[in-house]
């Protein structure tokens, strides 16, 4: 049986779960991919803190590139995180021929262009499964299941910790701090939350799904993000009351020859499948020209979930070697393709506002004038007889207008003296 020698760089809590699985699981995955793999080399920074998985120290080093150089090595793994030394060791490995595993949604969000450019002028082949959603074969689904598809869409809830939030808030009527304090707590959300809660990790993979569906690098800069930071409990309780549920969406959508990208706190109706995902479960709907939706659901990270999708890619590279067949299955993702995203301004989607009004006659007429002047008609209002001081919350659903009217008429609302505090407005997703 052919051997195939595995390097890894980072030996983190992923990385430690790799090794579990590759130490312990090695005859059921010689059994499935009609190789061995070994693990011949582990570098980090850190090579004396137990990671609660035993190792051969022999095999432990602190120079990741003595890992890339050793010849015994085949496929390199990349856990190490961060846009730095983490693509200078990338490339050096596509640069040596070998292969690679990264679970980096980071590094391909951002310099994806340059690394993809690379393994295809050497022949080398980039697997990044675990990227995107952990556990769940998003990508593999992508790249090879859903091949025969053009990609209508991808709506997706990408971010666990988000989800928990959210989860929690409506569930315990909870405020966003409190939640999230005690996210901290039992390990769900990081000492500094901001990659989770200000929507950039949201938009890190929806970046990478969104270059996969479409063919071509999108930039990063160009992917409207927006965070649930701050968001409050009153309009987690409206949106319930009007037959909705807000999670942190990552929405991609072909659009007349241009691609949208943006990620924000969304409503979606109580009744679509999406809106039932809790706690710290991820789930993605795609929708392809021939087989219509698909629902890719489970937990988006963690050690072993995590693990999984890295050794899985690991085994497709392993066989590829194996056989002498490099990028048997290509990225997707051309490094000469160049793509259309639609700036925010141009999207068109319904949206959910609170307006805190002033409380006496005629304002309300005031606000559906302005709402008008800017193209934007009413389709709902919601008012409890709820008051803070002179002023009360004024919810109101609109039909479709384009993000750049929806704005130019908040900004008009806000800076007139019939409004109490700023507009809270919140998208809303009709599938």
């Amino acid at each position: 049986m052919k051997e195939i020698g595995v390097g890894l760089l980072g030996f983190g809590t992923i990385g430690a779960g790799v090794v579990d699985i590759l130490q312990n699981g090695g005859e059921l995955l010689a059994e499935r991919a009609g190789l061995k793999l070994t693990l011949r080399r582990i570098a980090d920074i850190d090579i004396k803190t137990d990671r609660g998985v035993p190792v051969d120290p022999a095999l432990l080093t602190t120079d990741a590139e003595s890992v890339i150089a050793d010849p015994g090595v085949d496929v390199i793994v990349e856990l190490i995180g961060g846009t730095t030394i983490a693509k200078t060791l990338i490339c050096k490995s596509i640069a040596a021929g070998k292969p690679v595993v990264t679970a980096n949604k980071a590094l391909l969000a951002e310099h994806g262009a340059e690394i993809w450019a690379l393994a295809a002028q050497k022949d080398v082949d980039v697997s990044f499964e675990a990227a995107v959603c952990g556990g769940i074969p998003l990508i593999r689904a992508l790249r090879e299941g859903l091949v025969a598809n053009r990609i209508a869409s991808i709506v997706g809830i990408l971010n666990g910790t988000c989800n928990y939030i959210l989860t929690r808030m409506e569930r315990d009527r909870l405020a966003f701090d409190t939640v999230l304090k005690q996210a901290q707590e039992s390990g769900y959300a990081e000492a500094d939350p901001s990659l989770d809660i200000d929507g950039i990790d949201t938009a890190h993979k929806a970046t990478i799904l969104a270059s996969l569906a479409y063919g071509f690098q999108v930039p990063m800069g160009a992917v409207h993000t927006e965070g649930i930071r701050g968001l409050a409990p009153i309009d987690i309780e409206y949106a319930l009351d009007l037959g909705y549920r807000i999670k942190l969406l990552a929405v991609i959508r072909a659009m007349d020859g241009e691609v949208a990208v943006h990620v924000h706190p969304t409503l979606i109706a109580l009744d679509h499948l999406l809106a039932s995902v809790g706690d710290v479960f991820n789930a993605v709907l795609i929708d392809g020209e021939r087989t219509g939706p698909t629902l890719y659901y489970g937990k988006g990270a963690g050690r072993y979930p995590t693990a999984s999708a890295v050794v899985g890619d690991v085994v497709d590279l392993a066989r590829n070697l194996a056989f002498e067949s490099p990028r048997r299955v290509p990225v997707g993702i051309r490094p000469d393709r160049h793509g259309r995203v639609r700036e925010m301004g141009g999207v068109v989607m319904r949206h959910y506002l609170r307006v805190s009004l002033l409380d006496k006659p005629g304002v309300f007429g005031q606000l559906g004038t302005v709402l008008g002047k800017h193209g934007v008609s009413i389709a709902s209002v919601l008012q409890k007889e709820v008051r803070a001081d002179a002023y009360v919350p004024v919810v109101i659903v609109t039909h479709r207008a384009a993000e750049k009217n929806i704005q130019s008429a908040i900004d008009e609302i806000d800076a007139t003296d019939i409004t109490g505090s700023p507009t809270v407005r919140i998208r809303i997703e009709d599938f």
